[in-house]
């Protein structure tokens, strides 16, 4: 795999964590009892790290000041990914916050971290060489002054001439990308500052798209997509195609880091070949994935990698691999569990995988944390849908579905009906497609025993295992198309 170069503004983010039961004597603010203390990359550095944590090969070329927390800033970034520093001044970049119960209570900021004198100079050759053999490139620009070093710009300009894939991630006070950008990334108030529009009320995702119309042609990028939060993305091209990726729904979590995760997550899927629209749709929801398990804040250095507390790799270039088998999953659940996380299940054959199945596992995974998905081993199959069925072994089925991003884990059973593997797993929610009647399903009194819940979601109609098994032996003809299978 090629490297993912990212380029951009470096810092260094530090938590004090601790808890707050009174106030200051002497004036109305908290007191903060001090626990601990952890720093990380921020800025660019973070948009480097989170990628590198999840497998992705990345060289970083930055500015770096010589003092303490450059210092610091400089051994947390050489033990995951390659560092390439030119001179900085006015004092690294510093952001601390100050938290209570994981709640923000204050930040405070201090450093410039601009580049130095020569710093173009100082880096010029690493630059070439580094995007000369990049897969993808990442501009992180947080303001500072390294995408503005015209060395850095020509260089970055010839990487896209030349089709390398270039993600500009721009800031308010940064600078405008170079021409012929693979994809902008703007948020909605960074898209309306650079249009120069007015806040629309008539809607975030019309607006986004109307403000990627102006900024493709403004910067000359060949996409544009405007991030919205928890309501995903929008994405426009310059040959006039739009697309629109929403979120998961995703209860509490920490925004902090979720741009650098997206950012990082979209540079390496287009790495490694996605188009425009599918990388921005797998980069959505890497975001949300990492906010719902509490953004930056839970980033940890272990000696060996960066990781969250729980041990779990940060959520970072790689796609999270499914989990397989009952026990696994079993481990999975507590997991989301423990953090207050919602489980979700669902289950039938999944013979011949098709959108209806595709749509409603989409569906049940944004209803929660993780979905875990229980399939009819061939015995049952064979015993529920006649002695043809499966058409696919349960082996190849199970590795099908846990390559869909939205299955965490997939639970092969022998049995008729999925309640004997219910009762182990316990999920929250118990999902099917809207074909299905929740009161007419063996499993829903189960479900409700602990205090869960049966929900049927909209499905496609005429999308059937069944009707296509048939349609290629030749007997569909005048076959009603059931909607399950």
């Amino acid at each position: 795999m090629r490297p993912l170069v990212v380029v951009g503004d470096v810092m260094l983010d530090v938590d004090v964590d601790g808890h707050s039961d009174r106030l200051c004597p002497d004036a109305p603010v908290p007191v903060l009892e001090v626990a601990g203390e952890t720093a990380r990359p921020g800025g660019a550095g973070l948009a480097a790290v989170l990628p590198a944590a999840g497998g992705a090969p990345v060289t970083v070329i930055t500015g770096l000041v010589d003092d303490e927390p450059g210092g610091r800033l400089r051994a947390l970034l050489g033990g995951a990914v390659e560092v390439v520093a030119g001179p900085a001044a006015g004092g690294t970049i510093v952001k601390c916050r100050l938290r209570a119960g994981g709640r923000t209570l204050l930040r405070t900021d201090r450093g410039e971290g601009r580049p130095g004198a020569g710093f173009g100079a100082a880096v010029a050759e690493a630059l070439e060489s580094a995007l000369a053999g990049a897969g993808a490139v990442l501009v992180s620009d947080y303001g500072r002054g390294v995408t503005a070093d015209p060395v850095v710009r020509v260089a970055v300009a010839r990487a896209a001439a030349r089709g390398t894939p270039v993600v500009w991630d721009p800031h308010p006070r940064g600078s405008t990308p170079v021409p012929r950008v693979t994809v902008a990334t703007p948020n909605l108030a960074e898209a309306r500052a650079a249009a120069e529009h007015p806040a629309d009320v008539t809607g975030a995702l019309r607006e986004a798209f109307a403000l990627a119309g102006a900024l493709l042609t403004r910067w000359d990028c060949r996409a544009l997509a405007v991030t919205l939060g928890d309501r995903g993305a929008a994405v426009a091209h310059r040959h006039g195609a739009r697309a629109a990726s929403p979120a998961p729904v995703v209860a509490g979590g920490d925004p902090c880091g979720a741009g650098d995760a997206f950012a990082g997550r979209l540079a390496t899927l287009l790495a490694a070949g996605s188009t425009v629209d599918d990388a921005v749709a797998g980069a959505v929801a890497t975001a949300s994935a990492f906010v719902a398990r509490g953004g930056a804040g839970t980033v940890r250095w272990d000696g060996e990698g960066w990781r969250q507390p729980d041990g779990r790799p940060v959520p970072g270039a790689d796609r999270r691999p499914s989990v397989t088998g009952l026990g696994a999953a079993c481990e999975l659940a507590d997991r989301v569990r423990a953090t207050g996380g919602t489980v979700v299940a669902s289950g039938g054959c999944f013979d011949l995988l098709h959108t209806g199945h595709s749509r409603t596992l989409a569906a049940a995974r944004a209803l929660g944390d993780c979905l875990l998905v229980l399939i009819n081993s061939d015995a049952s199959v064979r015993r529920l849908k006649g002695p043809g069925r499966p058409v696919v072994p349960a082996a190849d089925r199970a590795e099908l579905l846990a390559a869909l991003e939205c299955v965490d884990g997939v639970v092969v059973f022998g049995e008729d009906d999925p309640r004997a593997a219910l009762g182990v797993l316990r999920p929250d929610l118990w999902v099917k497609g809207g074909d299905y009647d929740p009161a007419d399903l063996p499993e829903t009194p189960l479900v409700r025993s602990w205090g869960g819940k049966v929900v049927a979601v909209p499905y496609r109609p005429g999308r059937s295992t069944t009707r296509r098994v048939a349609m290629a032996s030749g007997t569909a003809s005048g076959m009603a198309a059931p909607a399950g299978g």
